[in-house]
């Protein structure tokens, strides 16, 4: 599976215990911003720490949360944007 934002940081990370929300922000080619979301698990092996895009029963209602603060985010961003205005000429 390829990860289309290898180059591109997240502008934003929403994190509750060990489960975790990753936000990138994109360009359509005429302008318009949209974000995309990467979750995922921290876990611990050994003295290591590991990530996962794997989630347990137990994991759910907190990725539920953070899907729900992520969303909420990404609402504030887009309402903050300048309306578009009429072109010139």
């Amino acid at each position: 599976m390829s990860d289309d934002n290898t180059n591109n940081k997240p502008v934003h990370r929403i994190r509750i215990g060990r489960i975790s929300a990753a936000v990138f922000e994109n360009a359509t080619r005429d302008g318009q911003t949209f974000f995309n979301v990467q979750f995922d698990r921290a876990y611990r092996e050994g003295d290591d720490w590991k990530h996962t895009k794997s989630f347990g029963r137990d994991d759910l209602l907190v990725l539920a949360k953070v899907c729900d603060q992520t969303h909420s985010w990404i609402v504030d961003q887009k309402r903050a944007e300048p309306e578009p205005g009429p072109e010139p000429g």
